[in-house]
């Protein structure tokens, strides 16, 4: 379960930026997962809930925020946020296709005490 690992980075983050502002604690997290970045968000959520005691995130509300896949048809130029993963453009149903988001996951925000 790669979660824990990526947990593990996020505390290592979350230290680093307690740090460089002076700052006590992480009150909250916002994370950004992609449907195609690999990550399970329920797993990151227990991992997280696990780990972040005795930490400066112990205690921090997290936040998922799931993101669909988001492509641009290099054919008719439109850009689209797919429902399904289905790689048609919902336009001209081309797979002519390029995914511009919805493949990573990015820590959004933080909010320090």
């Amino acid at each position: 379960m790669h979660e824990y690992s990526i947990v593990q980075s996020l505390l290592e983050q979350c230290e680093q930026y307690v740090e460089a502002n002076d700052a006590s604690k992480v009150t909250k997290l916002i994370v950004k997962i992609g449907v195609l970045s690999g990550v399970e968000p329920d797993l990151l959520q227990t991992a997280f809930d696990t780990f972040k005691e005795k930490t400066v995130c112990d205690g921090a509300e997290f936040v998922i925020n799931r993101q669909k896949v988001v492509i641009d048809c290099l054919d008719c130029n439109l850009t689209s946020t797919l429902e399904k993963n289905e790689f048609l453009c919902p336009s001209c149903n081309s797979s002519n296709l390029q995914v511009v988001d919805g493949e990573d996951m990015f820590l959004m925000s933080l909010e320090l005490e």
